[in-house]
């Protein structure tokens, strides 16, 4: 009698193919959550290549993107530096000193006379030849 309690409690399936072999019930009848759990994991199993293959699709307007960003954020780097130079006593008026004497003295060398502008002329088209070619 116990044997029969045993077995009233055990739900099991008899394997038709093979005689005297019992086999366990298939997990989807016990957890029909699965069904909804299989896609989610199929999709969590090809990201990879999703993503892959989204990237190569918009290659060309995420590398804009990025440069544009890093443009942004090297301006606004520089703003701060320089706001925190010239806040530095002495040194802003130093530099401003600096370029102005700069200035003057590319007028004077460059710009004073004739010649000297023909001679900054030749030199712009060199540079500008080695740039860009002797077509340009």
């Amino acid at each position: 009698m116990e044997s029969q309690a045993q077995e009233k409690t055990i739900p099991q399936i008899l394997d038709t193919e093979v005689p005297g072999t019992i086999t366990k019930q298939s997990s989807t009848i016990d957890q029909p959550w699965q069904e909804w759990l299989e896609p989610l994991v199929d999709l969590l199993s090809n990201a990879s290549d999703y993503i892959g293959q989204w990237f190569n699709t918009y290659r060309q307007l995420l590398t804009t993107l990025g440069i544009v960003l890093l443009a942004i954020i090297s301006v606004k780097i520089i703003v701060a530096v320089l706001g925190a130079i010239s806040d530095i006593p002495l040194l802003a008026p130093v530099l401003q000193l600096v370029g102005l004497t700069h200035t003057a003295w590319f007028v004077w060398r460059y710009l004073w006379k004739a010649s000297n502008r023909q001679e900054l002329i030749a030199e712009f088209d060199a540079l500008k030849n080695q740039i860009f070619g002797e077509n340009a």
